[in-house]
């Protein structure tokens, strides 16, 4: 080894077909040591390094996956515009110390004539369901070929997204997949914004009224758990949020923590979710409620 090679620290794998992963994976599983995916669509921020720290108390090799998944863009979202950054990404997960990055090109994840599509029924129905009809089936159907791909011991995913994790939750008990999940607490800026790769599509004014979005929630958690009703906590929440400039609000619900069914009585542990649109920008969040 030359003198400029010693404690050089060395790129992160990066793979884009799967009989070159396979053969990546089946060597690190060698040891013996659990094996932990931590799936993203990339644009990279401290919440996903987060996820990969979390993976690493999981298991001793990480395998970060970015994919921008067609699938669960509707016809009008921004799949074109979302943000790609592969090479700031791969430098990110190189000091991270991630072992593999899969980032498959999509005639590799969707080869001509695939035709197989993953539903799942209750927790997606409603919410994201219904605001973005066909989402969690793309959410479904493309975790599930990355689960088959990377066959991973642990998966590592935010609570942000938390109808998506009651979902793979459910997909994943249903079809005995054998793969734990773990969800891991939203990751915020220090002002309480949920971090997202979607934050930088906000301008500077967008970014301060974005506030309002886990603030309304903060504030309808805090009415409902000291036993206020809560249509009229929900109600005020849609309010702030109408008042700081969010068009369209999507929803913002209490649901039972674990179904996703709405709640209209606080009598069991629940999950506060909203979703509204600022500008341009689908921002989403959500906070849990215990009525104890």
């Amino acid at each position: 080894m030359t003198p400029a090679l010693i404690g050089a620290v060395l790129p992160v794998q990066t793979l884009r077909d799967v009989p070159a992963l396979r053969s990546a994976v089946e060597a690190l599983k060698s040891d013996g040591k659990p094996l932990v995916l931590v799936p993203t669509m990339g644009a990279l921020h401290d919440g996903h390094m987060a996820l990969v720290e979390e993976g690493r108390r999981h298991g001793r090799h990480v395998v970060v996956s970015i994919f921008v998944n067609p699938k669960q863009f509707g016809p009008n979202e921004d799949l074109d515009a979302y943000p790609r950054r592969e090479a700031k990404d791969a430098q990110m997960l190189t000091a991270a110390g991630v072992d593999i990055l899969w980032a498959p090109p999509v005639e590799v994840m969707y080869p001509q004539g695939f035709a197989t599509n993953i539903g799942v029924s209750g927790v997606s129905e409603g919410l994201d369901g219904a605001a973005r009809p066909g989402h969690f089936d793309g959410v479904a159907t493309v975790v599930t070929k990355l689960f088959n791909q990377v066959r991973p011991d642990v998966a590592i995913f935010g609570q942000k997204d938390y109808q998506q994790l009651a979902v793979i939750r459910r997909m994943v008990a249903d079809l005995d997949m054998g793969i734990e999940i773990v969800g891991l607490p939203t990751q915020r800026a220090e002002d309480g914004l949920a971090l997202s790769s979607r934050n930088a599509y906000l301008s500077e004014d967008e970014r301060k009224a974005a506030l309002a979005l886990p603030r309304a929630l903060g504030e309808a958690k805090r009415q409902i758990e000291k036993g206020d009703p809560v249509d009229g906590a929900l109600a005020k929440a849609v309010a702030t949020l109408a008042a700081h400039g969010f068009d369209p609000i999507d929803y913002v619900t209490l649901c039972d923590a674990t179904t996703l069914e709405p709640m209209h009585v606080a009598d069991r542990p629940g999950r506060l979710l909203g979703a509204a649109k600022l500008g341009t920008t689908r921002l989403i969040d959500n906070i849990a409620v215990d009525p104890a």
